[in-house]
């Protein structure tokens, strides 16, 4: 560790005996957090609604009302937006991020206010640091640039005195200053809205700079990469950026991507690290090299519920607090936060690996899965499945979905995958097949759906031409940001979309 990083790395020893509290005390940090959400909403409007100066334990606050929608609290956040004040969280809110989520609405406008701000997602990135520094104390991280890649933000079409855009974006804007001087591109850059263009001026302003660190979507901070190589006329991104040491990664699974970074990064001091920083608050941080699980972050202002999978669908699901979870076993998580998100069903499913501490993967979404005929196909195995699958074929894949067919005159279906590969199988035939017994060893839903055939036939992999996922994308205007591509419907709208631009 040089000189500088060492002086500074003083600065995050406290937080690192703190997040150690995490195992013996997880029960007792998120009743305080919970309680401390609860008072300081007393005098809001759903604080009055819902009487919460009477609110004293946890039972207490589950029983005044049900798990929460966006479209179950959209007129309220619509009050906000249009510049009312104490309506779910203390104060105006002026900041919201959009989100193109599972709703009925086109988009989510999702509060950001200035206690998540600071007590959630800038503490997650502070964090984030501490605990890498922790790990690799022969980094040399704040002697070099950070290259962030994040969205654009613009003026709400609600409201001009409120502010809307990526998180990433609203993140950047109100960053402290003294960041920007170990930050690559510059601000107005990184927030430009049109997304090829941006790529072209970070490209100029950033393939000379000396970047030792990388912060965004990989899908998009691949793009990027290829973009700075054709630029500098270079096979690897350590001839462009010799000192580059760590990309903090999230809001996708890597795994798919985890081939091609290795392809433009081949060092062995390359770091990668995970974090779950989501729209509606930062979550979740990988705390060892060695675990690809996630440490449950439990003292940013947000208070944690999970439903079991299989109860969602329920008139009355049952809703456990974190000491009830198991491991093992897929929940949807529930959120009440500093955001003024009350009970909130995030839309994301997660599932534990330990309970001391509390740590999880992503397994995927509530709306994002295949279960069209019993499969119960979640997004992490199929995520695993392709790079189990890639590393036994030497095939890369670059982006994929997934879709039921229904076969009606055989009373049974398949899935079918749409796979962009960035290097092809030798077999296509091969590859479709390991990838089904992979999916087999990992979910044993898929295998009993899949034995004899009873209800699902081999699954089949259709090539997408090269391309085809970002066609689709700048088609939609989703292009950069945090868009991502669908992996898993139940359904094949999406599916169809893009077999259509396929042909």
């Amino acid at each position: 560790m040089d000189v500088l990083t060492h002086i500074i790395y003083q600065y995050f020893r406290p937080r690192q005996q703190a997040i150690g509290r995490f195992a013996e005390d997880a029960g007792q940090i998120q009743s305080e957090q919970l309680m401390h959400l609860v008072r300081k909403a007393e005098r809001t409007a759903w604080g009055r609604k819902y009487d919460y100066r009477s609110i004293r334990t946890y039972a207490d606050f589950a029983g005044r009302f049900p798990v929460q929608t966006y479209d179950q609290v959209k007129g309220e956040i619509k009050r906000m937006i249009n510049g009312e004040a104490d309506v779910l969280w203390p104060g105006r809110c002026r900041w919201f991020a959009k989100s193109s989520g599972t709703t009925s609405d086109k988009s989510k406008f999702l509060p950001v206010t200035s206690d998540i701000l600071r007590h959630c997602h800038y503490q997650g990135g502070f964090d984030t640091v501490s605990l890498y520094l922790r790990n690799h104390p022969e980094s040399r991280f704040f002697h070099h640039k950070g290259l962030i890649l994040g969205g654009s933000h613009s003026p709400s079409p609600l409201n001009r005195s409120a502010h809307c855009g990526d998180l990433s974006a609203v993140l950047l804007q109100n960053l402290n200053p003294l960041v920007n001087l170990v930050r690559v591109p510059k601000k107005e850059t990184i927030l430009m809205d049109e997304w090829e263009s941006k790529i072209k001026a970070i490209v100029e302003q950033t393939y000379q700079a000396d970047v030792n660190s990388l912060s965004g979507v990989p899908s998009w901070m691949l793009v990027l990469l290829k973009a700075i190589l054709k630029k500098a006329g270079k096979q690897y991104v350590t001839e462009v950026w010799p000192n580059l040491e760590v990309f903090f990664h999230g809001g996708i699974s890597f795994e798919p991507y985890r081939e091609q970074y290795k392809q433009l990064i081949p060092s062995d001091k390359m770091q990668y690290m995970e974090t779950y920083n989501a729209s509606e608050g930062f979550f979740g941080i990988q705390d060892d090299p060695a675990d690809p699980s996630l440490l449950l972050m439990l003292d940013y202002e947000v208070f944690f519920e999970f439903i079991p999978v299989n109860e969602l669908d329920a008139d009355n699901p049952k809703v456990l607090p974190l000491q009830e979870v198991e491991t093992g076993k897929n929940y949807a998580m529930v959120i009440t936060t500093s955001g003024g998100l009350w009970r909130y069903l995030i839309g994301d499913t997660i599932r534990f690996t330990s309970r001391n501490p509390y740590k999880f993967i992503i397994s995927g979404r509530t709306k994002h899965f295949i279960n069209a005929f019993g499969e119960e196909l979640m997004v992490n195995n199929a995520d695993q499945a392709i790079r189990i699958t890639c590393q036994k074929t030497g095939a890369i894949v670059k982006e994929y979905t997934v879709a039921p067919l229904f076969l009606l005159d055989k009373a049974k279906g398949k899935h079918q995958w749409l796979i962009e590969f960035e290097k092809a199988p030798e077999s296509l035939e091969d590859f479709a097949r390991l990838l089904d017994e992979t999916l087999k060893g990992l979910n044993s839903d898929y295998e009993a759906k899949r034995y004899k055939e009873i209800s699902l036939q081999p699954l089949e992999v259709i090539i997408a031409r090269e391309g085809l996922f970002y066609a689709w994308l700048n088609s939609k205007g989703k292009l950069g940001g945090q868009h991502k591509i669908p992996r898993l419907s139940n359904d094949r709208i999406i599916l169809e979309e893009l077999l259509r631009l396929n042909r």
